[in-house]
Formats: C-alpha cells, sequence, structure tokens
C-alpha cells in the first residue's frame, strides 16, 4: 500500500508519527502468553480472576484482623448462619456455571489477529479521510486544513489507540448493566422465573465472594455468559479488549458480593453500584430494589428501583411512626 497518499495532509513526518508510536498497554506480541493463543486466554482469564479474587476476599473472611470489622458489612457469624446453601452446593454450582462458560465460549470466539499481526497503521488510515472531513465541516476550509497539517497525525493516534477501545469498552458495559437490568428485574417480577431460577441465587442472604456466581445453571447461562457474549460481539471489540471487559466485569461481580465496604477498593471507589448497594438487594427490604448489576446503576435511577442506606432508615422511621 502507498502510504503517502492515503491522505492530502500525511507527509512522511506524520506517517512515520503513526508507525513508531504505540501506547502503553499495547503489545506487539502475537499472544500475550506464548504458551497460550489469546482467544482461548479470553476464556480462561475470567475464570482465574474469579478465583484469585474469591481466594482474596476469603482469606479476609478467615482472617482475625480486628481493623476490618468497621468494613465487613455482616458480622462474620452472620454470613453462614443466615444462608441457606452450603459452601460446597456454592462450590459446585460456581463450577458448573464456568465449564459451560468456557465451553460455549470455545465454541464462541473467535480467533482474530492480535499484536504485530494487526496492520495498524492501515486501519488508522482508514480514518483518516472521516477526520478531514469532519475537521473542514466543523472549522472551515482555512483552519480545518491547518489542524490537519499541524495535529492530524496526533488527532489519529489518540482516536485509534484510546476513543475508540474505551468507546467499545464504555459500549459493553452498557449492553451488559442493560442485559442484567432487565434480565434480573423480569426474574423477580415473574413469580414462576423467581421461584424456578433466581430463587437459588438468593439462599445467599449474606453474600460472600466465591458465590457471586452462585445461580442456577440456566439463569448463568442466560444473565452472565450470554450477557458478555452479547456485549463482545454488538461493540466490535478485539480478543485483547474482550479478554479486558471479561476480567473486569468477572472482578466487578466478585466484588459486589464481596460483604465488605472497603473506601480503597478502586472497584468501590469507580461507581455506586458496589457491594453496599448490591448487598441492600440480598435482604429482604431491597429485594426489588437495585437491579443494576455489575457496573453502574442508572437504569435503578431512571426506573425508580434504586434502594439506599438512607432510604431504609426513613422506610424505618416511618414504620416506627405509624
Amino acid at each position: 500500500m502507498n502510504y503517502t497518499h492515503s491522505s492530502h495532509f500525511l507527509g512522511p513526518s506524520q506517517l512515520q508519527y503513526l508507525s513508531t508510536n504505540t501506547p502503553v498497554y499495547y503489545s506487539p506480541r502475537i499472544s500475550l502468553l506464548s504458551w497460550l493463543p489469546d482467544h482461548l486466554f479470553a476464556l480462561a482469564a475470567p475464570v482465574v480472576a474469579y478465583w484469585a479474587a474469591s481466594l482474596f476476599f476469603h482469606a479476609l473472611d478467615l482472617s482475625n484482623w480486628r481493623w476490618l470489622d468497621k468494613y465487613r458489612i455482616h458480622e462474620s457469624a452472620e454470613v453462614q448462619s443466615r444462608n441457606r446453601a452450603t459452601r460446597m452446593q456454592v462450590l459446585q454450582a460456581v463450577l458448573l456455571q464456568q465449564l459451560v462458560q468456557t465451553l460455549l465460549g470455545y465454541w464462541w470466539i473467535e480467533e482474530k489477529p492480535t499484536g504485530a499481526a494487526v496492520d495498524h497503521l492501515s486501519n488508522m488510515l482508514r480514518l483518516a479521510p472521516q477526520l478531514s472531513r469532519m475537521l473542514l465541516r466543523l472549522f472551515g476550509q482555512t483552519q480545518g486544513s491547518m489542524i490537519l497539517r499541524n495535529y492530524g497525525a496526533e488527532i489519529l493516534y489518540y482516536i485509534y489507540w484510546w476513543a475508540i477501545p474505551t468507546s467499545k469498552m464504555l459500549l459493553g458495559m452498557f449492553i451488559i448493566d442493560t442485559w442484567q437490568y432487565f434480565l434480573h428485574r423480569g426474574m423477580h417480577m415473574n413469580t414462576y422465573l423467581y421461584k424456578k431460577l433466581h430463587s437459588v441465587h438468593h439462599r445467599l442472604n449474606v453474600p460472600y465472594a466465591f458465590g457471586a456466581l452462585y445461580n442456577h445453571p440456566l439463569e448463568g447461562l442466560l444473565l452472565d455468559t450470554a450477557g458478555a457474549g452479547i456485549a463482545e460481539l454488538v461493540s466490535c471489540m478485539s480478543t485483547r479488549e474482550a479478554i479486558f471487559l471479561f476480567v473486569i466485569s468477572t472482578l466487578k461481580t466478585v466484588d459486589d458480593h464481596c460483604g465488605y465496604s472497603l473506601p480503597f477498593d478502586p472497584l468501590q471507589l469507580v461507581t455506586k453500584n458496589n457491594a453496599d448497594y448490591h448487598d441492600i438487594h440480598h435482604q429482604v427490604i431491597g429485594i426489588k430494589s437495585n437491579f443494576s448489576q455489575p457496573f453502574f446503576v442508572h437504569w435503578d435511577v431512571i426506573l425508580g428501583t434504586r434502594m439506599t442506606r438512607k432510604d431504609i432508615e426513613k422506610r424505618r422511621q416511618k414504620q416506627k411512626a405509624n
């Protein structure tokens, strides 16, 4: 391909900039792990992330660190005494869901080119005509041309390496949130679906980390596995972008069930949909609220199903007054 004529504003120096600069997260390796292709890594990574995060919080559960007491949402003794499922039942259900998820993922996920096998320069140059038209319309011929000549390569770089991946990640998160909110809420509103499927998950009145995926097998397939697959497909993610989405959503799901309100936990700082928020949903008073999971609370806010600790206190005060 003759890159010099790909766009009127890209000269040799701009092409050199685009071909030699890559972001900090980029790896030219064909596979992130030399012994495992990326499309198989995408299947293994969320399973490893699930148990690594779960074992971390389980270690906290077993510790006698008194400084943790103020961060525990429930007392340690309350966890097992109020739950109607044994830890062995939880373990078996989670492993079954992950087995089904992995087998279906092996059939679903495609082996796409990664690392140095992708011609990133050509991909960026395909965006050049659209960028040129956009800037000329926004700023006019004279100023738009000046911006293109001076900053066109840098703008292309940030669009390709940062704006597009970020947009795809946010879209993937939105799709997962939307899919899970309406399916989750539907399982609560429909008595048959709740009794046959979702009530299994609510045997954990007091959630703990490795019970995050304690579901009826069909619910696990529909809610978690299908939701992630649809998000990856619709947002047109690369394999490595899908790995990141799958791992983050897994870690977030575990964190939401961990039983700790930790002020230094980054996954609890970036969104109000955290362990305390989801714990309300597992209690009797909040079982018809806080359906949003795993990332943000916008659907609860928009559709009026959000409940906070302040709302619970107001309701209790109102009941006392009556």
